[in-house]
């Protein structure tokens, strides 16, 4: 899941504090389908032999598979280094395995602390108990803003059953130790810095060489992740390193950003705009940044590494995605999706965004939304939102934002690059069930990762999934059309039809995409989404004070894309050009914790 997806929101919300209250406020969820140890022979792979784990629906499941070696010591930001070939039984682990990051909820550990062990690299694999060997796989990249998330967070049993496809999801380096660029750890031309794109690039390969054992067709591979796993379903559309791995992709939610090696860098805070750059970070290690060794770098243990990071404030931009000339083109991410040089213009890509996308990060934000107790403040409060209209407002003008610089603007660049088999969608269902303390459909809606439980076919979140996917005929014919979807796209390329509507492919002068709702609400449309007229619009409205047009004439200007710094300084006929948004924001901030103790509504 990825209730940490984004990076880019502005307020300052504990997420572990929004999903408590959520919870806490809510019934049991769904449950899994039992599962027991089959007794069918291990599956053998280049990495191990592995039992399955059988599901009352005729699914077999193998967990905990390694697919490179552990990146520890010497192999710290380093490729990933193939496993030695060997059929050694593999242990499925009795805890969750999970790559260094912030204890949260995303990780499912609760606390302040680091979490998670740098051996980590393994994938699971999920395949109808009669699969053959011509099944189609979908490999699934988890979000988390690159920086949480792991691959037991999801079940995909349910779409493995419905639409009779093998998927694997996987574990890569996350946040410091998945992407990181610093002089000291060259070692001559061609130094790389993308180590947890390339964790992802390794898993791909395992699944060539092993997939068949497992019913999957190697030839037939679709790549799909939602948020930053979205994004780097594009980084592995631009990476020449990716060539041959996957025939088909899915982004969901995704975006397109990257900096280069030098900005990654960001000695002596070169770019102010960009916090966490790894001169300043080896500075808060207690390292020299301009003589510290690799060796020195890499015999600081992870959980050191981990908190030190998420210690430093970040209202800017923390590397990401690098243009080291290596994985990632030198031109920049974006502009390699555009390169037909770089092209995989054989592979079919869908992308598509959430109506409602940054409800997730704003809807229980005190700035945003009022909390009464009616029965006692031991229990979770009753949640109104403050100013419904401009909540919308702000609401809409991110999502749109998002469409156009997630999905309208990569789409547009696969097409010159020359891809032409595309299709776009955006997802608008909020038929969840209202609660006394939240109404759900007007506080998230349609929220960013929303859409994920219709596609694994099973909710997610825990309590919250009784109301956000209620056992209703609406959550129903949702489940049916995306996970028919996504199916038919792994099978043959093409979304199909939804409930009789064809779904047109994406072209420029056509931009079609389909609207996902359920009962008949869905449509097919053909507009592209315009950051010139989401910022025209907010220079018009009258529902934000100055300071709430900057904040989010600033968001726009620097979330999801390579940010436009120039564009916002301009914006209005510079009406923000004198507006420190960082320091704006961090006064609201402060002013919510001198009120409240928090900006959440807890």
């Amino acid at each position: 899941m990825t209730l940490r997806g984004s990076v880019f929101f502005i307020w300052g919300m504990n997420m572990r504090v929004v999903v408590f209250l959520l919870l806490a406020a809510l019934v049991t969820g769904c449950a899994s389908p039992s599962q027991t140890l089959s007794s069918r022979e291990p599956v053998s792979t280049d990495t191990g032999s592995v039992m399955a784990y059988e599901t009352d629906d005729n699914i077999l499941q193998w967990y905990d598979i390694p697919y490179a070696q552990a990146p520890v010591g010497d192999l710290r930001w380093r490729a990933p280094k193939a496993l030695p070939i060997t059929d050694a039984p593999i242990a499925r682990s009795a805890d969750p395995i999970i790559c260094p990051q912030e204890a949260g909820f995303v990780s499912g550990v609760e606390g302040d602390s680091a979490i998670g062990s740098e051996d980590c690299l393994y994938l699971d694999v999920t395949a109808p108990a009669d699969a053959d060997g011509s099944l189609p796989v979908m490999f699934w990249i988890h979000g988390g803003g690159n920086t949480a998330g792991h691959k037991n967070d999801y079940d995909f049993s349910r779409l493995a059953a419905n639409q009779n496809v093998v998927v694997v999801t996987i574990n890569y380096r996350l946040g410091p130790l998945g992407w990181f660029s610093h002089p000291a750890l060259d070692t001559g031309p061609g130094a790389i810095a993308n180590f947890g794109t390339l964790d992802i690039i390794a898993a791909l390969g395992w699944v060539q060489r092993n997939i068949a054992q497992f019913g999957g067709d190697k030839n037939n591979v679709t790549i799909f992740g939602e948020s930053a796993g979205g994004h780097n379903v594009f980084t592995m559309l631009a990476s020449p390193l990716s060539e041959g791995l996957f025939h088909k992709a899915i982004s969901q939610s995704g975006y397109v950003r990257s900096m280069s090696p030098r900005e990654a860098y960001n000695r002596d805070r070169e770019f102010p705009e960009i916090d966490r750059g790894s001169w300043e970070f080896t500075g808060q290690l207690g390292l020299d940044p301009e003589t510290v060794s690799a060796e020195a770098l890499r015999s600081i243990d992870s959980s050191t590494i981990i908190s030190t990071y998420f210690g430093m404030p970040s209202d800017h931009r923390s590397p990401g995605i690098i243009n080291d000339g290596v994985v990632i083109p030198s031109e920049g991410f974006a502009a390699a999706l555009a390169n037909p040089q770089n092209a995989k213009t054989d592979v079919p890509v869908m992308a598509g965004a959430n109506n409602e996308e940054v409800t997730l990060w704003m809807g229980l934000n005190r700035y945003f939304v009022d909390a009464s107790y009616p029965l006692t403040k031991w229990l979770p409060p009753k949640v109104t939102l403050k100013n419904p209209e401009m909540y919308k407002f702000w609401v809409r003008q991110r999502s749109e934002g998002w469409k156009a610089q997630g999905v309208d603007r990569p789409l547009a660049s696969l097409e010159a690059a020359g891809y032409a088999s595309l299709y776009a969608y955006r997802y608008d269902w909020n038929d969840q069930e209202d609660s006394f303390l939240i109404k759900f459909s007007e506080v998230l809606g349609a929220a960013h990762a929303s859409e994920i439980s219709f596609v694994q076919g099973k909710a997610m979140y825990g309590p919250i999934g009784s109301y956000m996917y209620p056992d209703t005929d609406s959550a129903r014919d949702m489940t049916d059309i995306m996970m028919t979807a996504w199916g038919n796209f792994a099978r043959d390329g093409q979304p199909g039809a939804v409930k009789g509507d064809a779904w047109a492919p994406y072209v420029s002068h056509a931009p079609h995409y389909m609207v996902l709702d359920s009962l008949g609400a869905h449509e097919l449309r053909a507009d592209a989404a315009s950051m010139e007229a989401i910022f025209a619009e907010v220079a018009d409205t009258d529902l934000m004070t100055a300071d709430e047009r900057c904040i989010l004439a600033w968001e726009l200007a620097t979330a999801l894309a390579d940010p436009a710094y120039s564009a916002y300084r301009r914006w209005n006929g510079g009406e923000c050009a004198d507006v420190d948004v960082r320091a704006l924001r961090k006064s609201i901030r402060e002013a919510l914790e001198a009120e409240f103790g928090t900006t959440s509504v807890l």
